[in-house]
């Protein structure tokens, strides 16, 4: 199963982009059931295959206190059998007839999807909605899968690094807001985590009324509604748990982790920046966006050029923004030194190069360039079904909507260079940072 931390906004702008309207256009159409579910259609007649992703209003970010991991356990625990669909049949049934599926968990959502040929969306979409309310969880794979959960933080977590400096780096940006939290949990609290934890949790936000079920592909809402209200229309809504997350306090001082591993061959530097999540003022969001493209978007962009192409002393250097949470974003910034290079060199050159760049601004020039590289990395999500359908449901379960959705290239386009630099002025604040040092471990203690 994946875990999912955030989409970034250059791939939430895909849709409605000329360029890639004059390949082929995707119609977006939506309803809302008797029982509050929120269904989205959008129409992609190229192949007969359809996507189906059930997203849930629902993630690391509302766990218990104490236990951390408990969404990303129940999305295991969902293909463990209902009482029409025993353990093992939900993705047996799917692969004989030629489909595909996964799960995904972040901090504001939960995601199932199937991608199948279209005259099985009737099969999958029962099998779905079976499992919304129908869930029955044998006491016996309770503990084997939670080993399995523990040996996936293993695998990605514990046994590297850079995704352990990460973890530290996410805590520390935000003092009191649960997206200190990693989404797979802390491996003490994993441990401790049960069938009554899991059951409670999905009774409390599994429901029609809490979900948004998109369908992308072969086929549009006339075609989608009856299949619709058959599957899911009959389950009853629920009262679903509010969301009240702590609220972050202001920032005062910027913060940094360093982590020295003797697995680490060569030193990366990087740092976050906690900005406004996009949903918020989605303007001002697709403005920074801009910005920071053209900060470290790619080749052409101020670090790169600055860092690799000028002063040689890194062998690359980025810049993104992950603004699509339903409460905060982030702002990151990367850098890999050139062998021999001391870090802090790296850090001295960021310094100079993002003052300047907030300083004097960014050019007319680099913000058109800047505009043009989103639209057109941007429609390569319209490519599968999949992703469009990621598309669609991310925006929508943090409260977005089809129109916004369609929007959005439009508004990039209309950023004027004041609006990107008010934007990269009023957002990039370093007491709003953690900066991070990945380094190698050579003498059996880690610097401070």
């Amino acid at each position: 199963m994946r875990l999912l931390a955030g989409l970034s906004l250059a791939f939430m702008l895909a849709l409605a982009s000329p360029r890639a309207a004059e390949a082929r256009a995707f119609a977006a159409e939506g309803f809302r059931l008797a029982n509050g579910l929120d269904v989205v259609v959008v129409t992609d007649r190229r192949a007969p295959v359809i996507t189906q992703l059930l997203y849930y209003k629902v993630g690391a970010a509302d766990e218990p206190a104490g236990k951390s991991g408990i969404a990303h356990f129940l999305e295991h625990l969902m293909f463990k059998g209902t009482e029409k669909s025993p353990a093992g049949a939900f993705s047996k049934e799917i692969a004989r007839h030629g489909g595909r599926e996964n799960a995904f968990t972040g901090h504001d959502y939960t995601g199932y999807w199937q991608t199948i040929a279209r005259d099985r969306l009737d099969l999958i979409m029962g099998l779905e909605a079976d499992r919304m309310l129908g869930l029955r969880l044998d006491p016996q794979v309770i503990a084997a899968e939670r080993d399995v959960v523990l040996e996936e933080r293993r695998q990605r977590t514990e046994n590297d690094p850079a995704s352990l400096l990460s973890e530290q780096m996410a805590a520390a940006l935000f003092l009191h807001h649960p997206y200190r939290l990693p989404v797979i949990g802390w491996e003490h609290e994993i441990r401790g985590l049960g069938r009554d934890d899991a059951i409670a949790f999905y009774r409390l936000h599994y429901a029609p009324n809490n979900a948004v079920l998109v369908l992308a592909g072969d086929i549009d809402a006339a075609e989608a509604r009856p299949l619709v209200e058959k599957h899911f229309g009959p389950l009853p809504r629920r009262d679903v748990a509010p969301r009240t997350r702590m609220e972050e306090p202001p920032s005062r001082a910027p913060r940094r982790v360093i982590f020295a591993d003797a697995r680490v061959k060569e030193p990366r530097w990087s740092r976050l920046y906690r900005v406004p999540a996009a949903r918020h003022d989605l303007k001002r969001a697709l403005a920074l966006e801009v910005f920071v493209d053209a900060l470290g978007g790619g080749a052409t962009a101020r670090l790169h050029a600055a860092l690799v192409v000028e002063r040689k002393i890194a062998t690359g250097a980025s810049a993104w923004l992950s603004a699509s949470g339903l409460d905060h974003g982030r702002l990151g910034l990367g850098a890999t030194p050139a062998r021999g290079v001391d870090p802090a060199k790296i850090e001295e050159a960021i310094d100079e190069t993002l003052a300047k760049a907030i300083a004097d601004g960014i050019t007319a020039e680099e913000v058109e360039r800047a505009k043009a590289g989103l639209l057109a990395a941007a429609i390569y999500a319209r490519d599968s079904a999949s992703g469009t359908a990621r598309l669609f449901g991310n925006a929508m379960v943090v409260g977005q909507t089809i129109d916004d959705v369609q929007a959005w290239p439009e508004r990039i386009k209309a950023l004027t260079v004041e609006e990107v630099n008010a934007a990269g002025r009023a957002l990039i604040r370093l007491e709003a940072s953690v900066t991070g040092l990945l380094l190698p471990k050579s003498d059996g203690k880690n610097p401070s």
